[in-house]
């Protein structure tokens, strides 16, 4: 009976792993800014493509686009699941600082912060169940301390 009940829980440890070390985020997604909102209005995004990729521990993810204003977006972050907040690197992004827990395999939630800023956010990532969009909303703070919020919708390319 001991020696039953101790593979049991060994299958159910392995299937624990295994269920939580999937990710649908995983690949390359592009905003579809007609499909996207932002408030208060206008979308501060012109284009952005998402390269999510797994890493020990998380993903790692690499943005690159166009803000309306002109500017360039090119940063990138490595973050664990439930692990410390991460350090966002590069330019075009209104925070610094991002942390990560992954709710299931098609579900992510995230709180990003400027560290000497306003801009707060806490939100979600949801990768349908068909794989091919994923949506991000959120709402917070932006970089002047009004209330904000957005959603984003990923095309999986």
């Amino acid at each position: 009976m001991r020696r039953m009940f101790s593979r049991a829980l060994v299958v159910l440890a392995i299937t624990a792993v295994a269920a939580l070390g999937a990710d649908n985020s995983f690949g390359t997604w592009k905003v579809n800014i007609a499909k996207s909102k932002y408030t208060p209005a206008p979308m501060p995004l012109k284009s952005v493509t998402a390269l999510r990729e797994a890493a020990p521990g998380g993903v790692k993810v690499t943005l690159t686009g166009e803000r309306t204003d002109g500017g360039a977006m090119n940063a990138s972050y490595t973050a664990e699941y439930a692990g410390p907040a991460a350090a966002v690197t590069g330019a075009g992004m209104p925070y610094d600082s991002i942390s990560i827990k992954q709710v299931d395999a098609n579900t992510i939630t995230y709180e990003a912060k400027q560290t000497n800023g306003k801009y707060r956010a806490s939100g979600r990532s949801v990768v349908s169940k068909d794989g091919k969009t994923m949506t991000t909303t959120a709402k917070g703070t932006d970089a002047d301390g009004k209330a904000m919020t957005l959603t984003l919708v990923y095309d999986k390319l």
